[in-house]
């Protein structure tokens, strides 16, 4: 591990360093991160025949799935790579797909038309919840004043919260999934992000601490809601990117061919929020480069070299005209002075773990563990049905011929 104390050091094989404060290097002066995608994640990624045949059985179950149905499947569309080159492969292989995006107030033109171009040339359903801008500001300004690291968790939260409940809606089974190994596999867990961004009770308490405006139209989903969801409906996320040859730039070159769509320059830099918030906010106040795991998780899948990973790094992502501008756009929209915002700034680091979590609340444990019973009998219910009618119709059979059988 990385003492205390221990000066800076970066990994030898990719960008990493002692920023991350669960890092660790071995003899070699070779990361944890690099070590575990080279044992783990490239051991486990199947060989392309293999994975071209579980793409071609995955599409045709999701397509089983549908039959009866007015979609075969959901996704998620920020108009970033991977939503769009998932969209492209659903339009490819003729899945009928609902493209749904949650509207926080923060995307950016280039997402906006990236994703009218992608509905309009596949034909795609699309289905736009726009959340209220006072409730979605009030949140982010109360994750701000908690002075917390992930404040993307406000944006991850309710986009979980509305896919399942959009699912849930028109009975869609398949969920595809953006997440995979060859961009994601890699990432630091202490201090640089909070894992359970699902986590309704502590997203909650931070709200109730430092918010104002009442949640009306934000979405929100309890994590014993999604298992439940998960149990009842049989909900499934499929993560198709990792069973094709998924390279960025030839991804974004077919994504300008077929749909006319464009860059935005950095990974989720589609949402303007995101975009200053890893390019400032999270440098400057925690110390977090994001670039700097997102460019190595390129190095590990041989997409870049550490060479050219260096050399991006060294340019700054707005130049000092561009910094103050958005700067001022972003503070402006938040309803804060250049002021209040600085103090924010100075804030000590807090961790979530500091406000209660539904780990520590005993309301959240109990419903739980009445949901994941009901969960349960209900997947058991779904799992068995024929037999439980069966044993239901000898019920009622006997009932009917027998007086003394029914029940009063």
């Amino acid at each position: 591990m990385n003492p205390a104390g221990e000066s800076y050091r970066v990994c030898s094989r990719c960008v990493m360093d002692t920023t991350d404060p669960g890092i660790s290097f071995d003899a070699e002066g070779v990361c944890n991160h690099c070590r575990y995608f080279e044992n783990d994640v490239r051991r486990q990624l199947p060989s392309p025949e293999e994975a071209a045949e579980r793409f071609q059985n995955i599409v045709a179950d999701i397509k089983r799935s549908g039959v009866g149905r007015e979609y075969d499947c959901l996704l998620g569309i920020s108009g970033g790579v991977d939503s769009s080159y998932l969209a492209y492969l659903a339009w490819k292989h003729g899945l009928r797909t609902l493209l749904v995006h949650m509207d926080n107030g923060w995307d950016s033109e280039l997402a906006i038309k990236n994703i009218e171009n992608i509905v309009k040339t596949t034909g795609f359903d699309y289905y736009n919840h726009v959340v209220d801008w006072e409730e979605f500001k009030d949140l982010q300004l109360a994750y701000f004043r908690a002075s917390v690291v992930d404040i993307e968790v406000v944006t991850d939260h309710a986009i979980t919260a509305f896919v399942y409940r959009t699912a849930w809606k028109f009975g869609i089974k398949y969920i595809l999934d953006g997440n995979n190994e060859v961009t994601e596999a890699i990432y630091p867990r202490r201090g640089w992000m909070f894992l359970t961004k699902s986590d309704l009770a502590n997203l909650m308490a931070i709200h109730r601490k430092f918010g104002h405006v009442p949640l009306k139209t934000y979405p929100r989903l309890a994590l014993y809601e999604i298992k439940f969801y998960r149990q009842l409906r049989d909900l499934r996320f499929m993560s198709l990117l990792n069973l094709v040859p998924y390279r960025l730039e030839d991804a974004m070159k077919v994504l300008e061919r077929e749909f006319g769509w464009r860059y935005y320059g950095g990974k989720h830099w589609e949402s303007a929020f995101t975009k200053f918030y890893q390019a400032y906010i999270l440098p400057r106040k925690f110390n977090v480069d994001k670039r700097k795991v997102h460019l190595s998780n390129l190095i590990c899948s041989g997409q870049i070299t550490r060479q050219e990973a260096l050399q991006k790094l060294k340019t700054d992502v707005y130049s000092p005209e561009q910094l103050r501008e958005e700067y001022e756009y972003v503070v402006k929209k938040l309803g804060l002075t250049r002021d209040e915002f600085e103090r924010i700034m100075a804030l000590p680091v807090v961790p979530h773990e500091a406000y209660p979590t539904e780990a520590t609340q005993l309301s959240y444990r109990l419903r739980a563990a009445f949901w994941g019973a009901a969960g349960e009998g209900a997947l058991f219910a779904r799992r068995n049905w024929w037999r439980l009618r069966r044993v239901w119709r000898r019920i009622a059979s006997a009932g009917a011929s027998n007086p003394k059988a029914t029940v009063r």
